[in-house]
């Protein structure tokens, strides 16, 4: 609309100004918009009957978009649908494929906000899991029913670093029709991209590794693009069915992307997670320095795990890229460019030592977060893994001296002298009971 100098006050104030002048920004534009205009009638009959272009920011914005094609390209997949949380992407990601009376196969070392998602939430929706050992394959198999729709694990395990054999557990799903669903948050798209190895989906915490800045919150979505209806379309009939109002299926509509359509057109915008353009933004910004900030974060936290091992107050260090640890060999095939940069450290002098690190170190960060620019450390058995129980916490190596470091990009001297000197009076115990 024109707002000439013949209009009034308040509807200038609205409307002076709208029609900029065209531009080609280099960097990625922020449409911080609620919703777009329409040119005509039929253009917005075309975006709600074809979902050509954009109308409101929750069922697509050009930001989100772009960031989108982005992480996509990068994961080897189909499409990706950006969310709000990487708590919401493994929702989204489970709702489009499990409902009420469907059942879940899931890795038990999986991070507690998930564990919670299936335990509280989906099994009050009536989703019912199962629960195995993420290198167990013949529990894999065996748990699998004819309710089963997805089998869902992480690339790498928190806290304990053990590796998931992606094509061996993506395998046993193919047999029956089941996707794989992988958490590849720790591992990003850079060190290891599950989809070609056989993953099915694939989804992320873009607030970690992808954003890296440690400012914003989002998740991600990526489908493979593979649904194949004749192998599993009985254990997905909201796909192949004809929609509520008799129109074409999914899988009519879309073919082998039917499972991604379904999660943009239906779960996602449903459900409501929509990402702010801004936080989509900042994570397209940093992931233009993934790969180097990835390198540098696996090469500190190898030659941090190095030192550790070698120190007497340190019971054990669970980082895949030592040899002593007992996925090292699975660790090397999958993570060819490095092996992360969170990993676990048990101390001997049990909590109290615990204590004493957490609460000494200066240039490390004690908070709540990982995959940051900046090291971080946090103690699991009072905080992340506090709602487990002492058996399971163990299974999943947490112990009361053990501590998670989350391994950023300062100086490696830095980081050594600063862990030396948080050392420094950390009581050497008797050894705690260790099981692996």
């Amino acid at each position: 609309m024109a707002a000439g100098a013949d209009t009034g006050f308040s509807t200038r104030q609205v409307h002076a100004g709208s029609a900029t002048a065209q531009a080609s920004p280099r960097a990625t534009p922020i449409y911080l918009t609620a919703g777009f205009t329409f040119s005509d009638l039929d253009e917005s009959a075309a975006h709600f009957g074809e979902g050509t272009g954009f109308g409101y920011s929750r069922t697509g914005n050009p930001t989100v978009h772009a960031v989108e094609e982005r992480l996509a390209s990068l994961e080897g997949g189909d499409q990706a649908v950006l969310v709000s949380s990487g708590q919401a992407a493994v929702t989204v990601a489970l709702l489009a494929l499990a409902g009420a009376g469907d059942h879940v196969v899931v890795s038990e070392h999986i991070y507690e906000g998930t564990r919670g998602l299936l335990l509280d939430n989906l099994a009050r929706l009536g989703v019912e899991t199962t629960f195995v050992d993420t290198d167990d394959l013949d529990a894999w198999r065996a748990a699998i029913t004819p309710r089963t729709r997805a089998l869902f694990a992480e690339t790498l395990s928190n806290a304990r670093n053990d590796v998931l054999d992606v094509a061996a557990v993506a395998a046993i799903g193919a047999e029956h029709g089941i996707p794989l669903v992988v958490d590849s948050t720790f591992t990003t798209p850079y060190l290891l991209r599950p989809i070609e190895h056989g993953a099915a989906v694939v989804v992320h915490s873009a607030s970690k590794f992808l954003a890296g800045q440690g400012a914003v919150l989002g998740g991600v979505i990526v489908d493979d693009g593979r649904f194949d209806a004749a192998a599993s379309g009985h254990r997905f009939p909201h796909l192949v069915q004809t929609d509520r109002l008799g129109g074409a299926s999914y899988a009519e509509k879309h073919g082998a992307r039917a499972r991604g359509q379904y999660i943009r057109e239906s779960v996602a915008p449903r459900f409501g997670p929509s990402p702010s353009p801004l936080n989509a933004f900042l994570i397209g910004q940093g992931i233009e320095t993934l790969s180097l900030r990835v390198e540098r974060q696996s090469q500190n936290a190898l030659a941090v795990a190095r030192w550790l091992e070698q120190r007497p107050e340190v019971e054990r260090v669970d980082y895949i890229g030592l040899d002593s640890h007992p996925h090292h060999d699975l660790g090397e095939r999958y993570l060819t460019r490095g092996f992360g940069s969170v990993f676990t450290v048990t101390l001997r002098g049990g909590l109290e030592a615990a204590r004493h690190v957490v609460q000494s170190v200066e240039v490390i960060t004690h908070m709540t977060h990982l995959g940051d620019v900046r090291s971080l450390v946090l103690h699991p058995q009072s905080t992340s893994h506090a709602a487990r129980t002492v058996a399971e916490r163990e299974r999943a190596g947490v112990f009361p001296g053990t501590i998670r470091l989350s391994i950023g990009i300062e100086d490696i001297d830095d980081l050594l002298a600063d862990l030396d000197q948080a050392l420094v009076g950390v009581p050497v115990l008797e050894r705690e009971t260790v099981v692996l």
